[in-house]
């Protein structure tokens, strides 16, 4: 009943707004009050006149909307309805309101009943929402229909033609659906009779609910003859005529959970036969070949089970499936597309990451390129600084060959302690080595941290890389989808082992600049030994002085004896290891 009420709303709605002559989506309650008058006469339904003012005494602002309009057509109209009215009438009196102001048939190749069947096709199936429209895959079903009634194969590349047509409109109205089939972009080759007798195949099959129809013979149940009739099958009756003109029903057989057909063999003379059991009598009837007697059974016994199981009409049910199929695909449309937008702005998220992760990789390698340069610098002057110890640590190892040559009676006494002196030197060259080979070990530690900063650069192309290729998979079709959610998968299992291998690389050179800090400390306990050493050699350098000619001084008295310098060559000597000890602090 619920379906009925939607389908006679459609016919009200187009009868609605043809009233709407200004287009402002409202109409005065004159013309509504004729409208009302009319429903209720073919609708068989007593008609109020005073119900109307009543409805709307409140309201004396003008012209009503269709809103305004839909309570008192439910309670004063629609609520009565009995539903012994003829539809046909209904439909035909709301179509003779509207179509002349929206179609001009004469240029059309369909006469005027013709476009009113195709009228009465697009409210069937049409979406349940205002403005009333039909999409594109319910044409496509009722064009299906109509060049398979024609006779004709049905040509994709003329429908895909018709939608370039529409300028990418999804949707056509009742007027532009019946302009496309009267302009004949579907029957080309085809005159008009074909047209006409298409349209009335669907008309009859869609809105009539006529599932079958064709001649047979039937039995009958006081003489026993047999003669020929017209059957026309509905879902919940098989009538019969005396010709295909419908003019005069001879009766129906009602249709019930109850019944069942079954096949008979051939007897008196007559072949292909079957059988119709109902609760109160059985019909025999006979068909020209087994193939019709096939589809006939086949038919009524579908009527049957859809009455058994509860349902509507074969195409209502159809309708209603389509219709249920697009719901689901516009959920999982929508659903679709909410999750792109929640990849899209995971990725955008994981970018902002990269980008932030990419500027402090920037700032630590500007922050190590400096320390670097400060290292440098250190190392520089603290090269400089052992130079220039080294140069005066010649000078006094020469002053002091001199002096042995000089003083070789006092070499036996001090030679112990030159040979000691030497093998400090060793030792201090030994350091040397050791801080050199430290400096080889900085030098390799700062290549295998160049070589990780490349390979980490390396890294983050090829995860922009992964990242256009992303984004370019979401600009690609609506077909392609669900390929590209496979290959999305994939990137971003990708872009998972990119980033892991990243972390690696980090970590690498984490330990890399671990090893580069215990390189540093081997520098400075290196530097540290080679200080301690000049120290000792410091210490020790008074030990080997040897006694120079010249003015004889007091000699001072050491606890190996008589000491080689004098209080005033022991002041100065003094004085050049302070300076020299402030140099170096």
């Amino acid at each position: 009943v619920g379906g009925e009420l939607c389908e006679l709303l459609k016919s009200i709605w187009h009868a609605f707004t043809a009233l709407d002559v200004d287009q402002r989506g409202k109409v005065s309650k004159s013309q509504l009050k004729v409208l009302s008058h009319n429903l209720c006469t073919v609708m068989k339904i007593p008609h109020d006149p005073v119900a109307l003012e009543e409805h709307f005494k409140d309201n004396d602002e003008g012209p009503l909307s269709n809103q305004g309009y839909m309570p008192y057509l439910n309670r004063f109209i629609l609520d009565k309805v009995c539903g012994d009215f003829d539809i046909m009438e209904f439909n035909r009196m709301c179509w003779t309101l509207c179509y002349k102001k929206n179609i001009h048939t004469k240029h059309l190749l369909i006469s005027d009943n013709d476009a009113f069947k195709v009228w009465c096709i697009f409210n069937f199936l049409s979406e349940e929402r205002y403005p009333l429209v039909i999409v594109m895959e319910e044409i496509e079903y009722f064009l299906r229909k109509l060049t398979e009634a024609m006779g004709t194969v049905w040509s994709k590349e003329s429908f895909a033609e018709c939608k370039q047509r529409q300028n990418s409109k999804n949707f056509l109205t009742a007027w532009e659906l019946i302009e496309l089939v009267g302009m004949g972009y579907f029957s080309k080759g085809l005159n008009h009779q074909i047209l006409s007798m298409g349209i009335n195949e669907v008309f009859n099959e869609l809105i009539l609910d006529v599932l079958k129809e064709g001649y047979m013979m039937k039995k009958g149940h006081v003489r026993k003859n047999w003669t020929e009739r017209w059957f026309v099958l509905r879902p919940t009756s098989l009538s019969y005529y005396v010709c295909e003109d419908l003019e005069e029903k001879k009766g129906d057989i009602i249709l019930d959970q109850s019944c069942c057909v079954e096949s008979l063999p051939d007897k008196e003379g007559k072949k292909c036969l079957f059988i119709i059991k109902c609760a109160d009598k059985s019909f025999e009837i006979s068909v020209s070949d087994k193939k019709k007697k096939q589809e006939w059974i086949q038919a009524i016994q579908t009527c049957i089970q859809q009455l058994r199981l509860g349902l509507l009409s074969p195409h209502r049910e159809a309708r209603l499936r389509r219709w249920e199929l697009r719901q689901r695909q516009q959920v999982e449309e929508d659903d679709l597309a909410e999750r792109m937008r929640q990849l899209q702005a995971a990725n955008e998220s994981k970018q902002r990451e990269l980008e932030a992760m990419r500027i402090k990789m920037e700032e630590a390698a500007a922050k190590a390129a400096l320390e670097e340069q400060r290292r440098k610098q250190t190392q520089l002057d603290l090269q400089d600084r052992y130079r220039l110890d080294l140069e005066r640590e010649k000078m006094v190892r020469q002053q002091m060959e001199e002096q042995v040559a000089q003083k070789s009676s006092e070499l036996e006494q001090y030679l112990q302690r030159v040979r000691e002196l030497e093998d400090m030197y060793h030792r201090l060259e030994e350091a040397l080595e050791d801080e050199r080979q430290a400096k080889h070990d900085e030098e390799a530690m700062r290549k295998l941290q160049a070589s990780l900063l490349e390979e980490e650069a390396a890294k983050r192309a090829e995860l922009e890389r992964i990242q256009q290729q992303q984004q370019r998979a979401l600009s690609q079709t609506e077909a392609e989808k669900q390929e590209l959610m496979a290959e999305h998968l994939a990137k971003e299992r990708d872009l998972k082992a990119a980033v892991q291998q990243l972390e690696r690389l980090q970590r690498e050179r984490q330990g890399a600049v671990k090893q580069y800090e215990e390189v540093t400390r081997k520098l400075e306990r290196a530097a540290n030994k080679t200080k301690t050493w000049k120290d000792k050699v410091a210490k020790h350098e008074g030990l080997v002085r040897l006694i120079q000619p010249g003015h004889k001084e007091p000699q001072r008295i050491t606890n190996w004896g008589p000491a080689s310098f004098t209080d005033t060559e022991l002041d100065l000597k003094k004085k050049l290891w302070q300076e020299h000890k402030s140099r170096l602090i």
